[in-house]
């Protein structure tokens, strides 16, 4: 039996025995487990590694219906990520291959990273250091003002695991928290003193809006051109969903055009950018992170662990226990 661990290097766990242990303590000590860095460039090569894999542990490979072609063996792929948006799911079903993102092991990182994020930009505290470190320039006046964050409104949108967790922590900084989410009960949003609206409104009354969506086929580009457009008060935009759910040119435009006031980023349309070249680095109002917002020493403890566990509980017939 065999597991291939694979990813783009930038995306790869900076190491993988507990991976390996947890695997070997499920499955057997004879089993084999290959470790490859995969790039877009070398997918023939991927697939030679692919061809007798069991199981695969990955994040960000695209594996559509051509690379399932070249894995007749595989009978699991462990997504160590929430979401599953890499994988085609239709011809990974159509070909008895199971799917097992990790359901939980980032929500308190997540949220804490957007309460962060919305105190950061709220107060320009990239502008300043750039206004201390680069032009020596010692002047509290020297960026805009806002408001307080205890009179402003935080509208969450995917008001999932996460979307709660944040809204929990912004209880109490926020004047109100309003949120959209079709799959959320209003009793639930009720319980944790949040107030479920459309998104019209939502983008209508927010001074600070967060993203929490996962990505699916309906919100694609769910903030475009004309969602900005109906942003009223030019408010915070922060995405810690999927980079997709965010079209980067209509976000680049809106903050030319003072359509929000700043924005923040944990993920970009591409897991490898050309940071050199992309037209939302080096922004005063807008900071953006290496998709790190989930990075810490207990999440990725856990999320090496489960994402290994899945495979172990799928490849052992115990599919009733996965992490998903």
């Amino acid at each position: 039996m065999k597991i291939l661990i694979s990813d783009y290097v930038d995306s790869m766990m900076p190491y993988h025995d507990l991976e390996i242990k947890t695997l070997k303590e499920g499955l057997g000590d004879d089993i084999e487990v290959e470790v490859y860095v995969y790039s877009d460039d070398k997918r023939e090569e991927f697939y030679e590694h692919l061809k007798d894999a069991d199981a695969l542990l990955t994040a960000f490979i695209q594996m559509n219906e051509e690379a399932l072609d070249h894995a007749p063996n595989l009978k699991v792929i462990s997504i160590n990520t929430t979401g599953f948006d890499n994988v085609d799911l239709d011809a990974a079903d159509k070909r008895g291959i199971g799917v097992c993102p990790v359901g939980e092991y980032c929500t308190q990182d997540v949220s804490e990273t957007a309460i962060a994020y919305m105190m950061a930009l709220n107060k320009y505290l990239k502008g300043y250091q750039k206004m201390i470190d680069v032009d020596h320039n010692w002047d509290y006046a020297g960026l805009p003002a806002n408001p307080r964050i205890e009179n402003q409104t935080l509208g969450i949108v995917g008001f999932g695991k996460i979307g709660k967790c944040t809204a929990k922590k912004a209880k109490g900084l926020c004047a109100e928290i309003i949120a959209v989410d079709p799959n959320v009960d209003k009793e639930v949003a009720d319980s944790l003193g949040v107030e479920l609206t459309t998104k019209e409104d939502l983008l209508r009354r927010s001074d600070i809006i967060i993203n929490h969506m996962c990505l699916t086929p309906e919100n694609h580009h769910y903030f475009n051109s004309e969602t900005f457009a109906m942003m009223e008060k030019k408010p915070i935009f922060i995405n810690l969903g999927r980079g997709l759910s965010v079209d980067e040119g209509a976000l680049q435009y809106a903050l030319d055009n003072g359509q929000i006031r700043a924005a923040g980023m944990d993920v970009l349309y591409d897991e490898t950018p050309d940071l050199a070249n992309h037209p939302l680095v080096g922004r005063d109002n807008v900071l953006i992170t290496p998709h790190s917002a989930f990075y810490s020493t207990t999440s990725t403890e856990d999320l090496m662990r489960l994402s290994s566990l899945n495979i172990v509980y799928f490849l052992t017939g115990k599919i009733g226990r996965a992490h998903v």
